[in-house]
């Protein structure tokens, strides 16, 4: 039971980040997104964190939810991480158009299922 409360704080987690990836590009287009470093920098260490979160949260507790790709979440962190001078703008604003909202629905929904 408290190893479910510590995934749930990663749950929390990637929500949060996630949710500030929202708030950052609200209103805002690819044109604007890739022409501010700093939101491009802001949405990438969010990125970062939702993917770090990911790997902190066990496998047990991700082999309940297989529609998440787990290890493409943590991949891409690991690729932000390591490859940062080749990020690809266009990668992460998809990312942010495509991925993210599933994930967000799917971490709410996971959050949803713990509360009962």
């Amino acid at each position: 039971m408290n190893e479910d409360k510590d995934n749930l704080v990663y749950v929390s987690h990637i929500l949060d980040a996630i949710k500030k990836i929202e708030s950052y590009l609200e209103g805002v287009d690819f044109k604007t997104f890739s022409s501010n470093n700093m939101m491009f920098d802001a949405v990438t260490r969010e990125l970062e964190i939702i993917g770090e979160a990911s790997n902190n949260i066990e496998e047990e507790f991700q082999n309940q939810y297989p529609n998440i790709p787990w290890r493409k979440v943590i991949g891409t962190r690991n690729l932000l991480i390591h490859e940062y001078s080749g990020i690809n703008k266009r990668v992460i604003w998809d990312a942010y158009q495509d991925d993210i909202p599933e994930l967000k629905t799917i971490m709410l929904q996971i959050l949803s299922e713990s509360e009962k």
